[in-house]
């Protein structure tokens, strides 16, 4: 099974590598590189990006800040990281346009569903910065929200991790990975792969979510094309 259209969710912690902080660009261009071959092979992708590897929202909010303006401060952060994807991309050979849920037209397009699914269409790659331009919500949420505006056949989660566990792997090391699991037990157990409104979302529109591996080399030509690889969440028990 080939994905015509997926979504790739992509951590802004993935694109520190082992810095610590900010952008690692040869994470960037190791992920561009990919991206690439999904393209040349006729698959169409869209990316949404976090921006945990400059600022997160959660931690400012703990640090005091009033929680609002942490997130916004947060969505700002993935629209660096949007455009720095951008710039990875098309040192690649790949056509590619960000578009942010909050306007800033010097350095990228609004958001437009119609426009990005045209983008999509035309062999074109869309990173979607600003998250969903509301505070409170995660940018998992605004993969799955997203997902669902563009028609994506799947998400594809780009963790640390090669899957979803039942405890943290690099805390136990008898931690089980799960093959396959339904969208209730990620809810129910807490495990989490995503926070629980991006998960109900998936589960309202029955959008799949393929959890695996990042850094090996490969793997999202491997999952676009539908090898069996990480952990997959869907109406399976």
């Amino acid at each position: 099974m080939v994905y015509a259209r997926a979504l790739l969710k992509l951590s802004g912690e993935a694109l520190m590598g082992n810095k610590g902080y900010g952008i690692d660009p040869a994470i960037v261009q190791s992920i561009a590189e990919d991206v690439a071959k999904v393209v040349a092979a006729g698959s169409q992708l869209a990316i949404v990006v976090g921006g945990g590897n400059i600022f997160r929202g959660l931690k400012g909010s703990a640090a005091g800040m009033d929680r609002a303006t942490a997130d916004y401060v947060g969505m700002l952060a993935t629209v660096m990281n949007a455009i720095t994807l951008q710039d990875g991309l098309e040192r690649a050979g790949v056509e590619t346009r960000v578009q942010t849920a909050i306007e800033m037209q010097q350095v990228a397009e609004p958001y437009i569903r119609r426009r990005a699914i045209r983008h999509l269409e035309k062999g074109r790659v869309v990173v979607f910065g600003g998250g969903c331009g509301n505070p409170f919500f995660t940018t998992d949420t605004t993969a799955a929200l997203r997902a669902a505006e563009i028609n994506a056949d799947v998400i594809f989660k780009a963790t640390k991790v090669d899957g979803v566990y039942d405890r943290d792997p690099k805390l136990f090391s008898d931690a089980v990975r799960y093959e396959t699991l339904s969208y209730q037990k990620v809810l129910n157990g807490e495990l989490g792969v995503m926070d629980s409104t991006a998960i109900a979302l998936c589960k309202d529109n029955n959008i799949p979510i393929v959890v695996f591996d990042l850094f090996e080399p490969g793997n999202i030509c491997k999952a676009v094309a539908g090898e069996a690889i990480g952990s997959r969440i869907g109406n399976t028990n």
